[in-house]
């Protein structure tokens, strides 16, 4: 499955890795499952790691459709993780559709899991890192 998730729910924390080509119809499948998921709750953080991604193949609509259901809570912090130049411009017109919403909530993206995990308030000490 090119889009999976595991919720740390000590760490209040969503981590979702995307890997080869990532879909609309699986990013979309991907909100559903979280969604429907005892675990999940709102108020927790996401982490989004795309180094594994080799094509983001959604269009531009379809990103806008997939920013306009709101998963998680405005004040809920949400990292990106990218390591190509190609990921990195996804990552940034994600970036800029979720800062348009209304209900946008803070978005950051990174070159490297460490640095993402630190700005989402993981202590280092974690076994995360």
């Amino acid at each position: 499955m090119p889009v999976q998730y595991v919720i740390h729910t000590g760490y209040r924390l969503v981590v979702t890795t995307g890997e080869g080509r990532v879909t609309f119809d699986e990013v979309r499948a991907h909100q559903d499952r979280l969604l429907n998921d005892p675990d999940f709750n709102p108020e927790f953080c996401q982490l989004m790691d795309g180094t594994s991604v080799a094509d983001f193949a959604l269009s531009a609509n379809e990103i806008r459709r997939v920013v306009g259901r709101k998963l998680f809570s405005p004040m809920s912090r949400r990292a990106l993780v990218v390591t190509n130049k190609f990921m990195y411009g996804m990552a940034r017109m994600l970036s800029t559709y979720y800062e348009m919403s209304n209900v946008s909530s803070p978005m950051s993206i990174f070159h490297d899991r460490t640095s993402a995990l630190k700005w989402l308030g993981i202590p280092e000490d974690s076994s995360l890192f």
